[in-house]
């Protein structure tokens, strides 16, 4: 059995601000045999930015140089902070065989210095939204240079590479506060959590989502996998359940009461739907939420040893913090209502959603549940800096 090694992709600044962060993150899922086990935004100062591209130089292909010194001086140039101001860049870790042969191979080329415009396929990352550009009277100088991702196409130089990451992100929150606003008072934070139903095959589902929140205007300021608990998710629900028991337990007693006169064709008292609503629609009422718990964690609540409560779950989630103007009514806005069969056109959970529970995705629906969600899922914590430093242990 090969090892499953570790490597990574870095999405640039430039490809984040464009909102191009969906549209890449699709391309890697829907086509990788790779498992995605960490994300993190991350805002590289000055003093990284010159040492990842010291070892992007010193590192890289030295049978050609021209390459490697050109991603160093866009890293140097393009990485770090503009004006003092740090901007956001994506980090992304996949682990599986040969991971750097697989990303590079989607990410494509870093150059091709004698490719035309009909060269061009769209069929990679870099053929769909990096640049290269030369001046037609010197073909060895390079006017324009992004390249949308940077990934190493070695794994000695992704291991190496590794252990920077790994000491720049133990310093690091997993919030970016790199943006200073006009009028600070209608800024808003809110949560979204891509939900397990995005994650269980190839998909480009968790790309695409990201890309149609782009709409809202908002920025992300913060991304980590999430593999909720069972105590995480019975805190993060309970007012789901106290409103399931209020939404389901008195309807469940009339239907239980109309079902119970049909079998057995004979009328029962009018006080009969209250008392099965205390019994049998409170104990529907509480199935239906474990059964969202499982979904979320993939394990039900009340079939988790205590041990347990707090271990992480076996299905995956994403996480993210959307920062902007209005950001929870917009992003709730292009999300759609719970019910996809009652979502309009165009929004998430039409697209997406099969029904109230497997609906894709949430978002907090105020900004007292948006401070209240986002504490639960701890999302100024991320595990990228311990899987690196394990990976390297190991």
């Amino acid at each position: 059995m090969k090892r499953r090694s570790l490597s990574y992709v870095l999405i640039t600044p430039y490809t984040v601000a464009k909102s191009r962060t969906g549209g890449v993150l699709s391309r890697l899922l829907s086509r990788l045999d790779l498992e995605l086990i960490g994300v993190q935004m991350i805002a590289p100062d000055k003093a990284f930015a010159e040492k990842y591209a010291d070892h992007i130089q010193h590192l890289e292909d030295t049978s050609n140089p021209w390459a490697a010194d050109l991603l160093a001086d866009y890293i140097r140039a393009n990485l770090g902070p503009y004006g003092g101001r740090p901007h956001r860049a994506l980090l992304l870790l996949f682990q599986g065989e040969e991971p750097c042969k697989k990303l590079s191979d989607i990410c494509g080329a870093l150059y091709a210095k004698n490719r035309s415009i009909e060269s061009v396929t769209g069929e990679t990352i870099r053929d769909t939204y990096a640049d290269l550009i030369f001046n037609p009277e010197d073909p060895n100088d390079v006017i324009y240079f992004e390249p949308a991702v940077l990934t190493p196409r070695r794994q000695s130089i992704a291991d190496e590479n590794i252990k920077l990451f790994g000491d720049f992100l133990k310093t690091q929150n997993n919030i970016v506060e790199n943006m200073v606003y006009q009028y600070p008072e209608r800024i808003e934070r809110t949560l979204v959590i891509i939900k397990p139903d995005n994650w269980a095959h190839a998909s480009a589902k968790p790309g695409t989502i990201l890309d149609m929140f782009s709409r809202t205007g908002s920025r992300i300021i913060g991304m980590k996998i999430l593999r909720m608990s069972v105590a995480q998710a019975m805190d993060f629900y309970q007012p789901l359940r106290t409103s399931l028991k209020s939404k389901y337990a008195m309807a469940i007693g009339t239907k239980a009461k109309e079902i119970l006169e049909s079998e057995f064709n004979m009328p029962l008292s009018d006080a009969l739907p209250e008392v099965l609503a205390k019994g049998f629609g409170s104990e529907y009422a509480e199935d239906q939420f474990q059964q969202v718990i499982e979904f979320m964690t993939g394990v039900r609540g009340d079939e988790c040893p205590f041990e347990d409560l707090q271990s992480p779950g076996t299905v995956k989630c994403m996480a993210l913090v959307y920062e902007g103007e209005h950001a929870v009514e917009n992003v709730r806005e292009v999300l759609g209502p719970t019910d996809p069969t009652k979502a309009p056109g165009g929004t998430i959970r039409r697209e997406f959603g099969s029904n109230i529970m497997v609906n894709s995705a949430h978002a907090s629906n105020s900004l007292e549940n948006a401070g209240r969600e986002m504490k639960i899922a701890e999302v100024e914590k991320n595990a990228c800096a311990d899987i690196l430093t394990l990976y390297l242990t190991l």
